[in-house]
């Protein structure tokens, strides 16, 4: 299973007021096996800005936090014609054209969205593609 890390998560390992024990774990395991993790390269311009504008030292964090788990073996997956023709009719159920891109990314290499945005999940769910890590980690977490 490749699990598709949404910024949502992702900003949760660095900001003490939005922590989560669910994204803890998620983070314990993309340090242990970054090879069962996938992000749209979309994600790093995403936390990026966000840190900048949450964070009091964001950029600071971005490269001394985000950075090596960057490195670490996540596939980063770059916007290609074949995930835009996907991640199309996720934006036709609602969703953004960021959240529609994880979606797509999720189907392309047969994972699931790991997000916060319930919003979002809830839109597509019937799409088994993402899980909400509000309430759970997802059923098939090892």
């Amino acid at each position: 299973m490749i699990w598709v890390v949404d910024a949502s998560v992702a900003l949760r390992w660095f900001m003490k007021n939005e922590n989560h024990p669910n994204a803890d774990v998620i983070l314990e395991r993309v340090i242990s096996q970054p090879e069962d993790f996938a992000v749209p390269e979309l994600f790093c311009f995403e936390v990026y800005a966000a840190l900048c504008r949450l964070h009091p030292s964001g950029h600071e964090v971005f490269v001394n936090g985000m950075i090596p788990i960057l490195h670490s073996g996540i596939f980063r997956y770059p916007m290609t014609e074949t995930l835009a023709a996907h991640a199309v009719r996720y934006v036709k159920k609602g969703l953004t054209g960021y959240d529609a891109c994880y979606v797509a990314l999720a189907k392309e290499v047969k994972g699931i969205w790991l997000t916060f945005d319930e919003k979002a999940h809830n839109l597509i769910v019937k799409e088994r593609l993402s899980h909400s890590l509000v309430k759970s980690l997802p059923k098939n977490w090892k």
